[in-house]
């Protein structure tokens, strides 16, 4: 892992391919080796650069954070490998969360964007409120129940139960300031269903079919919503659709992409 200066953390990443690059922004509380498979698939056609969000994998955490710390860490990030012109950006779950807010900050850094897994809504009250005593709760004890609580609904039924425990143990190490941080921060995130009349870069939504956390219906609101943007539902997944089904999501991605570069 390389490491890069940025405001006042540093942020670990991967740096993967050669091409025209893609930002990718993994979901919580995983890292940056949810894109590895989708890199190591098209590394010849793009260069992607995988950074550990503040407070996950290897990069530092911190007591607070905000969507717009994220995206702002993003931003810096590109200015840190002194990239000037727009990049493809690619989020999933939270990922995309924090993809509306850095199109809302840094618009002419945002070249296309692919939303995997994700939702524009902001919460409602219940389930801010959830995450806020849920946060709470894993700076008490650690992350084992959100651990718990979420496995079952990240992957399809018949995932294979390595692939599985893989992702458990992953995100079991993520450190529990940097997961209350981001609890609080979805909790307050802005509705960015009023992002889209705003979003003018080509737009592609993918969703696995069996996606428990943000299914079909929910993804089709964000490609129906942006102007352009297609919808591509992948079958027989559920929410990690890049490492549930590498070669399909990648094949997906690199279509779009390849169109656009």
């Amino acid at each position: 892992m390389r490491k890069a200066a940025v405001r006042g953390i540093e942020m670990a990443y991967d740096d993967v391919g050669a091409g025209p690059i893609v930002l990718c922004v993994h979901g919580f509380p995983l890292s940056h080796r949810l894109w590895l498979p989708t890199a190591e698939r098209l590394s010849k056609s793009f260069r992607f650069l995988m950074p550990d969000l503040r407070g996950f994998g290897d990069s530092t955490a911190t007591a607070d954070a905000s969507m717009s710390d994220y995206a702002d860490d993003l931003a810096a990030f590109l200015d840190a490998l002194r990239i000037d012109g727009p990049v493809d950006v690619m989020g999933l779950s939270m990922g995309g969360y924090i993809v509306f807010e850095f199109v809302r900050r840094h618009a002419a850094k945002a070249k296309a964007l692919v939303l995997a897994d994700t939702q524009a809504g902001s919460d409602t009250p219940e389930k801010a409120k959830f995450r806020l005593d849920a946060a709470d709760k894993v700076l008490a004890e650690g992350l084992r129940f959100v651990v718990d609580s979420m496995t079952p609904n990240l992957f399809a039924p018949d995932a294979s139960s390595m692939l599985v425990n893989e992702w458990r143990d992953i995100m079991l190490a993520t450190d529990p300031r940097g997961a209350a941080a981001a609890m609080r921060a979805m909790a307050s995130r802005a509705d960015s269903t009023t992002t889209f009349a705003a979003i003018h870069q080509p737009t592609m939504v993918v969703v696995g079919e069996h996606d428990a956390i943000t299914p079909p219906d929910v993804a089709r609101v964000m490609a129906d919503g942006i102007a352009g943007a297609t919808l591509e539902v992948i079958p027989a997944i559920g929410h990690m659709s890049p490492v549930e089904a590498p070669d399909a999501y990648a094949s997906i991605v690199g279509e779009f992409l390849e169109k656009l570069n």
